[in-house]
């Protein structure tokens, strides 16, 4: 199941309120400004700033590539 549009519209980075991108396939809302990676669990996004990720060079250039 992916995330409803309406949920999308409304959801951003808890600490620059900005856009997040989303990965249905990979499950995962993604700042592409922090590189911080939000994890989504039986399709909730988990948007706990302590429980997200920052991702390095190599993990941004991949997930950047994948958006297109």
């Amino acid at each position: 199941m992916s995330l409803s549009r309406l949920l999308l519209d409304i959801l951003v980075c808890p600490i620059d309120k900005g856009e997040l991108w989303y990965f249905e396939e990979e499950h995962f809302l993604y700042n592409p400004r922090l590189k911080r990676k939000y994890r989504i669990v039986d399709d909730i996004p988990v948007m706990l700033v302590e429980e997200s990720e920052v991702v390095d060079a190599a993990e941004d250039e991949r997930i950047v590539k994948m958006r297109g």
